[in-house]
């Protein structure tokens, strides 16, 4: 878990899985913008913890995939053993950062479409409430745009996009000034 808090780490395994969960250094580097002999450290370092597999390739050219399965997605596992909390949030921590670079960038770019239908930068916070099925719904959409958002590169798509989110409970019903708890 705490080498996902890399954010890094977290750009080439998002990026692998934008890839179609499986490509050479040389193409994830070129997807991030960043030379690939900087990144073998972190491939090794996935890989010694088993999120990605090193696959035998022509030429010793290095081709990773995520997990040691065509189609593996990686999952945060919220364990509930002695420090998982704190490497849990570490994550999360640096994925909303990653969200927050991500939006700064894009907002900063005069072509950046913020309006309309097919507007490409948007953030929001909404707050309800949900009952059992609400909150299947929900995840399935949550899936949906995972889905969508992930398997190679096709002709005709021509804007690459981050998707961060945090789905969380939260007290139900806050303390108010002069009001005692139940």
């Amino acid at each position: 878990m705490a080498l996902l808090a890399s954010p890094a780490r977290q750009d080439i395994v998002d990026t692998l899985a934008s890839l179609g969960g499986e490509a050479d250094v040389a193409a994830v580097a070129a997807e991030l913008g960043r030379p690939a002999d900087g990144l073998y450290y972190h491939f090794d370092r996935l890989c010694k913890a088993g999120l990605l597999t090193r696959l035998e390739a022509p030429a010793g050219a290095r081709r990773y995939r995520i997990g040691d399965t065509p189609g593996t997605t990686l999952r945060l596992r919220y364990g509930r053993h002695e420090g998982a909390g704190e490497a849990v949030q570490a994550v999360v921590g640096r994925l909303l950062q990653a969200a927050g670079r991500d939006f700064r960038a894009a907002l900063a770019r005069p072509d950046t479409r913020t309006d309309g239908p097919a507007r490409e930068l948007w953030a929001g916070r909404a707050r309800g409430w949900l009952d059992e099925d609400g909150l299947r719904e929900a995840n399935a959409l949550l899936e949906r745009l995972q889905a969508l958002l992930k398997g190679p590169r096709k002709p005709g798509q021509d804007h690459l996009v981050s998707l961060s989110f945090v789905l969380a409970p939260i007290a139900g019903e806050p303390l108010r000034r002069g009001r005692k708890g139940r």
